[in-house]
């Protein structure tokens, strides 16, 4: 960065040969070594959509979903595709650790927060993923719907599979069905996501990144997003899952997608 120009292949290299934990080392010693900010330094250099992924990189992975969740809930509306992808797919251990970094970055409470930006059963469950009550055996609710909610609100995905099962042999079809034939909207999509994440996370993510490339344009958020917070989770097994439903690879799709643009 010294200088004219900045040299942003190498700055590419560097970064992203590294792990998220050897970029906090790195950002540490830039800091110790020349009393400035890393992270200021190379937003004052870099812009648009490369600006995006390299500030995205150097986030710890928990401030970042923390971060991608204050950003959905306090900007001009909701975004409710980060409130569902997050909550849907995160571990319980992951989500106790959002919450933590949550209050402390930004001085206020997750699910409060979610409570006052959602509404009815599809704010309900958002609530009950982030509180794990039903896994303690504590959700009890009157409604069919609500007891569907009651269910799915179980984190534990080998449970969960076995109900499916279960399901499926007891009423012939599959409980995707019965969610997309009975809900609608948030709900519709937040129920789904739990049922895909209980499935196969690699397999909801490469569908994700799918449908973030499908159309003409593409949706750099969520490319950018996922790309990141699965970088050191579960790409690989994304990758497989997205040549074997898509029958191309992720690489190519990125590229030629991107290359378009």
């Amino acid at each position: 960065m010294k200088g004219i120009g900045t040299h942003e292949d190498t700055v590419l290299m560097l970064l992203t040969s590294r792990s998220n934990d050897q970029r906090q080392q790195i950002k540490a010693a830039y800091k110790k070594a020349y009393g400035k900010d890393l992270v200021s330094a190379l937003k004052s250099e870099i812009s648009g959509l490369f600006e995006d992924l390299i500030v995205a990189l150097m986030m710890p992975p928990i401030s970042y979903d923390a971060t991608q969740l204050h950003k959905a809930i306090k900007g001009a509306g909701t975004d409710d595709q980060v409130l569902i992808e997050i909550l849907a797919s995160r571990s319980g251990e992951q989500i106790k650790e959002i919450i933590k970094v949550y209050k402390k970055e930004f001085g206020g409470k997750l699910e409060k927060d979610i409570y006052g930006d959602t509404d009815g059963h599809y704010r309900k469950l958002l609530v009950i993923l982030l509180q794990e009550l039903y896994a303690a055996g504590k959700g009890k609710f009157g409604t069919d719907e609500e007891k569907f909610i009651t269910i799915l609100g179980n984190r534990s995905a080998e449970h969960l599979q076995r109900v499916f099962a279960a399901y499926k042999k007891l009423s012939g079809s599959d409980i995707e069905d019965s969610i997309t034939s009975e809900t609608t909207g948030n709900l519709e999509n937040l129920l789904l996501a739990v049922v895909k994440c209980a499935r196969s996370v690699p397999d909801f993510f490469a569908e994700t990144l799918y449908k973030s490339m499908r159309r003409a344009g593409t949706d750099d958020e969520t490319l950018t997003r996922v790309m990141v917070s699965r970088s050191e989770e579960d790409l690989l097994d994304i990758k497989a899952s997205f040549k074997r439903m898509y029958g191309t690879s992720l690489y190519s799709t990125i590229q030629v997608k991107l290359t378009k643009v």
